[in-house]
């Protein structure tokens, strides 16, 4: 991985950011995180915070934060507001939904019968398109459980992300690179495919793993390196600090340069 130094501004259009000890510190906004975003946004960068965590939360996130778009449950769904009101957006149909809360719902039943210790997540009430389970965040999981959780997910046919907090089962297509193009497109209007290169991702574990992949100017915040054995795709960049530190001091190198 290269420093973060070494990554050309020019011509960058957009920031695309991970929440969860990317711009958090043991679960609060980091304040230097938080102005950096306000930096980046009056220099015109376009911001899309992509998290794991409930599309609940993005309705408060896209209104209170100097984003453009939220994007919640790892690109399951995303909320935007503009002139007209707020809005909401899923990448999966009804009808589709509807399927995969039948498979949420089982997978629920399986792990407590079969893991009676491990726990959905506290903000699991605030969710809709997918479950998380606790490894982190009020609790902390040995790895063995936590690979034993993955495999009983996975052995009843779904997909499963992990963070630095959350396992989470993934009953859809969808992953935060692709949710967050299809949230730009339908939000904004802005098919970025084409020039992935002029938009930078920032994040830090292994449900950032593909949009790592995805964006050619992917970052890293500083505690990346405690992940990296599980990232089949690391970060292009690193930042010297960690967490919100890191974000801050990418924004101020993107800033800088711009100007």
């Amino acid at each position: 991985m290269d420093s973060y130094r070494s990554l050309d501004p020019a011509g960058v259009r957009g920031v695309v950011f991970d929440i969860d000890d990317t711009v958090t510190r043991n679960g609060v906004l980091e304040p230097d995180a938080y102005a950096a975003m306000h930096q980046l946004a009056g220099a015109g960068v376009h911001l899309v915070a992509v998290t794991g965590r409930p599309l609940g939360w993005t309705d408060v996130i896209v209104r209170q934060w100097p984003v453009q778009v939220a994007v919640g449950e790892n690109g399951a769904g995303w909320t935007w507001v503009d002139a007209a009101g707020a809005h909401e957006g899923y990448f999966s149909r009804e009808p589709e939904r509807v399927r995969q809360a039948a498979l949420l719902d089982r997978v629920r039943r399986e792990v407590a019968a079969a893991m009676p210790q491990v726990t959905v997540t506290q903000d699991d009430r605030a969710r809709r398109c997918d479950l998380a389970f606790d490894i982190g965040e009020w609790v902390s999981l040995p790895r063995a459980e936590i690979d034993a959780l993955i495999a009983l997910i996975e052995g009843l046919g779904l997909r499963t992300t992990e963070s630095t907090v959350h396992v989470h089962a993934v009953p859809g297509p969808w992953d935060k690179a692709s949710g967050a193009l299809r949230a730009l497109r339908e939000a904004l209007g802005m098919d970025v495919s084409a020039e992935l290169d002029r938009w930078v991702f920032v994040g830090d574990s292994g449900n950032d793993a593909a949009a790592f992949e995805r964006f050619p100017r992917s970052v890293g915040v500083a505690n990346v390196r405690e992940h990296l054995d599980r990232l089949p795709v690391p970060p292009r960049y690193v930042t010297d600090g960690d967490r919100g530190r890191g974000f801050a001091e990418l924004a101020a190198h993107l800033v800088g340069r711009r100007a």
